[in-house]
């Protein structure tokens, strides 16, 4: 894949990912809902359909031919994401389903064994549910106390405040690299260094960070990082769990069964080693070596290349929405070139309910996100019942956010000829 400086970066790619290129309902469909699940393209495709179709055999398990290809693949895509996250050994990327198993299993490993009564966990009011959920589960179990940042005026990380909460009682940070709702980019390195400081571990939710600018965890510091494949142009099934080598070898298996062991006896078992030691049973196969190959696929892009053209994106997409005073976006506005957020504008319009929002764009071909995007609290923080959305990746065009506006635009007339404002 070659690159010219004639086109942007989405006319070169779209070509890859089919999907694009359909109808809805009529009309050219518009996918903003990147934050929720990427969009595939054909190698992704052809790597997961190739397995089934070529060398469809389990992993680790056999002497012959297939076994062994299919080996061979699915541990070079271990590799894969080692390489691309910059960890220091494939031993430390342990492959789930998604990022919400790899926060579990850091909860039940580490957490249910390592926490006891009082000591603290230190979240943030904008998490995930999927990194506030496992922690409720071990605070009730351990005693351990659940502590959680708040936002700055300008709708971001309290770095002010976590500086203040934190103390030698905290065992655990656990933070997202980067909002799926107010789009902020937390200061996770800082946070890193804090948390080490007080003897605290550090865990980091990048699931909307990995896809979209470069990470390197060694330079992060973070103890743990969590990610899921579908939202890097991967399959869905398919996550990884990042820990430091040390960390893992300390933790005890998350689940038992086949592939975790060493030696099986009646009355105990043995363990195999890292990374195996925490994937029992037949993993995923097909869709490991797919999110191999989406790594490639991004990879040959570049990350940077990816970042800036997206940071463009998202200067240009709230140059357009500025257009529009009825909206309120939330999260912290984005610079003239388009960094300091991320390419996503969640927001509200008054007397428009987002559902209903999301239903008109969608008959003309929009697809955007409506609702809480799985941050119950953070909306209740705002006193919000729920935001529109508009995510984008690296395969959208400023003309298709013209399409966005021009759609919202026209939804918000109707709505205001409705109800007569």
């Amino acid at each position: 894949m070659t690159f010219t400086s004639t086109k942007t970066l989405a006319d070169q790619v779209r070509k890859d990912f089919p999907i694009l290129h359909q109808e809805v309902h009529g009309k050219p469909l518009v996918y903003l809902d990147n934050a929720a699940t990427s969009q595939k393209p054909i190698s992704v495709l052809n790597a997961w359909r190739d397995y089934y179709e070529k060398y469809n055999s389990n992993v680790h398990r056999g002497a012959h031919y297939l076994s062994a290809k299919a080996t061979d693949a699915y541990e070079a895509a271990r590799d894969k994401v080692t390489n691309f996250i910059h960890a220091k050994s494939r031993q430390e990327i342990v492959f789930t389903r998604n990022a919400s198993e790899a926060i579990n299993l850091v909860a039940y490993s580490w957490g249910m064994n390592n926490l006891q009564p009082g000591d603290e966990i230190i979240l943030s009011v904008m998490e995930h549910h999927s990194n506030i959920v496992p922690w409720q589960f071990v605070a009730q179990k351990t005693g351990a106390v659940l502590k959680f940042v708040e936002l700055t005026p300008e709708e971001t990380f309290d770095f002010e405040q976590f500086k203040n909460l934190i103390s030698e009682k905290t065992k655990l940070v656990s933070i997202v690299h980067i909002s799926n709702t107010l789009g902020c980019v937390n200061p996770v390195k800082e946070i890193a260094e804090i948390a080490h400081k007080y003897g605290a571990k550090f865990l980091m939710d990048a699931c909307q960070s990995v896809p979209h600018t470069p990470i390197n965890v060694q330079e992060i510091d973070c103890d743990w990082l969590v990610a899921s494949g579908h939202k890097m142009c991967a399959p869905t099934g398919i996550g990884f769990l990042y820990g430091k080598l040390e960390l893992l070898e300390a933790m005890p298996p998350f689940m038992g069964g086949g592939e975790m062991i060493a030696e099986v006896y009646l009355d105990h078992s043995t363990y195999t080693e890292l990374p195996h030691k925490f994937e029992a049973g037949t993993p995923a196969i097909g869709e490991a070596i797919a999110l191999g190959a989406a790594i490639d696929y991004l990879t040959n892009i570049g990350m940077e290349q990816i970042h800036a053209y997206e940071a463009e994106l998202t200067a240009y997409l709230f140059e357009q929405l500025a257009q529009i005073p009825q909206i309120r976006i939330y999260g912290p506005k984005p610079d003239a070139h388009g960094e300091g957020r991320a390419a996503l504008a969640a927001f509200t319009v008054s007397e428009v309910h987002a559902n209903d929002l999301a239903t008109l764009l969608d008959q003309e071909g929009v697809a955007i996100r409506s609702g809480h995007h799985c941050t119950q609290p953070l909306h209740r923080h705002l006193e919000l019942a729920g935001t529109a959305r508009v995510s984008l990746s690296f395969y959208n065009t400023r003309e298709e956010i013209d399409v966005f506006i021009k759609a919202l635009k026209e939804t918000l007339d109707f709505f205001a000829s409705v109800f007569g404002e």
